[in-house]
Order: C-alpha cells, then sequence, then structure tokens
C-alpha cells in the first residue's frame, strides 16, 4: 500500500465490457469521465437558501465544509439504477463533486471508480450501504504491519478508528489511512463529524485529496497523476480508470 487507501476491493471484471480503451499514448481525456451530470440541488437544511441554477455550482475554498445540500433524489435513485452503484453512495459521490474546490474537476464517476476499488462502495464482504452512508460493518484494511504494506504505528487517536492498538489500518469506504484523515478529514454531510466510516465525509475528503496538488483532472495525464497520488500504483490507477469510465458509460 501506498500513500493512501488500502485497495481493498479491486475487483472489476463485472465492468470488462464496458472498458475505455487505454492507449500508449495514456489515460484517454474522456468526457464521459469528466462531463457533469444534471445535478440538481433540491432541499437544503438550517435554513440555507437553494442555490439559483447560476450559482449552485459554486465552489468553496478547500478548507471549508460541503455545502449543506443534496442533489435531486430522483436523479440519484435514476443515476443509482443505471450504474448499479448504491443510491447513498451516487449522493456522496454527486454532493462531493458540487463541493469540489475551485478549479477542480473531480466529477462524480472517477469518485465512484475510487469507491469501487476501495470497498464496493461500502459492500465489501456482504456489508450494506445505509442512508446514513455507514456500512453495516466497518470498513477495515488490513493491518499496516510492513508485511506488503507500509508498516505505519498506531497512535491512541487512530486506535479510536479501528481499535488496534499497535499498527494503524485503512479506514471506511474509501479507505483512509488515519494520518491522511487528520489532515483531510472532511464533514460532507454537515452533521458536525468528520468520520471516515461515513461515506459523505469520505467522498467528499478525497475529492479534496485529489484536487490539492493542482493536478488538471480534465487531462489524461493530470487525472492519472491525481490517482497515483490517491494510491502509488499503476495497477490500482488502471483499475479506477476502469471502474470509472464504466460508470461514466452506464450514465451517459
Amino acid at each position: 500500500m501506498a500513500e493512501h487507501g488500502s485497495g481493498a476491493g479491486r475487483l472489476i471484471a463485472a465492468f470488462a465490457t464496458a472498458l475505455v480503451v487505454v492507449t500508449g499514448l495514456g489515460y484517454a481525456a474522456s468526457q464521459t469521465l469528466l462531463a457533469r451530470p444534471a445535478i440538481v440541488v433540491a432541499t437544503q437544511r438550517q435554513h440555507v437558501p437553494a442555490p439559483s441554477p447560476e450559482t449552485r455550482l459554486a465552489r468553496q475554498p478547500d478548507d471549508a465544509p460541503a455545502a449543506p445540500t443534496r442533489v435531486d433524489p430522483a436523479w440519484v435513485t435514476r443515476t443509482a439504477a443505471a450504474s448499479g452503484i448504491p443510491e447513498p453512495a451516487v449522493r456522496a459521490y454527486a454532493n462531493a463533486q458540487l463541493a469540489e474546490p475551485d478549479g477542480c474537476d473531480v466529477g462524480w464517476t472517477t469518485l465512484a471508480g475510487i469507491g469501487w476499488v476501495e470497498s464496493h462502495h461500502g459492500t465489501i464482504g456482504g456489508r450494506t450501504l445505509g442512508a446514513d452512508g455507514h456500512s453495516s460493518t466497518p470498513v477495515l484494511g488490513p493491518a499496516l504491519d510492513g508485511h506488503k504494506f507500509a508498516a505505519i504505528r498506531a497512535t491512541p487517536e487512530s486506535t479510536v478508528w479501528h481499535g488496534d492498538p499497535t499498527w494503524d489500518h485503512a479506514v471506511g469506504p474509501l479507505q483512509f489511512i488515519p494520518s491522511t484523515w487528520e489532515t483531510w478529514g472532511s464533514d460532507g454531510d454537515g452533521d458536525g463529524i468528520a468520520d471516515p466510516n461515513d461515506i459523505d465525509d469520505a467522498a467528499y475528503a478525497a475529492a479534496r485529496y485529489l484536487c490539492a496538488d493542482g493536478h488538471d483532472l480534465a487531462s489524461g495525464a493530470g487525472w492519472a497523476d491525481a490517482i497515483f497520488s490517491y494510491n502509488h500504483d499503476q495497477s490500482y490507477v488502471d483499475d479506477v480508470y476502469a471502474a470509472a469510465s464504466a460508470y461514466a458509460e452506464r450514465t451517459q
């Protein structure tokens, strides 16, 4: 394992017939990967006015919480049915796209590709993903004890997340290492808690993380570099690209 996630769910055979071809020149700058779906802000919490069509995609500073709004439930339902992604995960990825930092083009399908590779959107091992964004049981990566993965000692703070007093584990549906979460932990659903086990929070944190180094995600090379920064493994980049491309094709 590298900088970020464990790749616990790196199984993409189900998408084998829907892959976008990767050429020797690098990753295709696929418009279906980068296209922004018709996400409509439908409701708001805490008396925050719903944004107008002209402003609903306004960006926030990198350290700002995600907008306390949610996407159109009908869009979520249609997209979940077309993609095979659980509705809470579709909602999380779309909200993270809406709240992405200024000048960055993450795209919900890219986040969905990561979510599939890391944990099957929080459903790996027979788990279910609840409406609150939490898996039926927590998703934990293997111990980072130096065998196959980096050796990272647990701290009292990180043990709170995974329960292992000796070694750290990647945590949650997007498999954040606790030290990475300490930097990028985000409250994506506006409930006042930044929890890596909550896919709403994890998706928003992942979007911020991917945008942090100024990669041009609208280019093939920039997109690949951003995913590589999430997990320093070329096969991981390939797997995320395949899954994200399949989701884009299924829902275009």
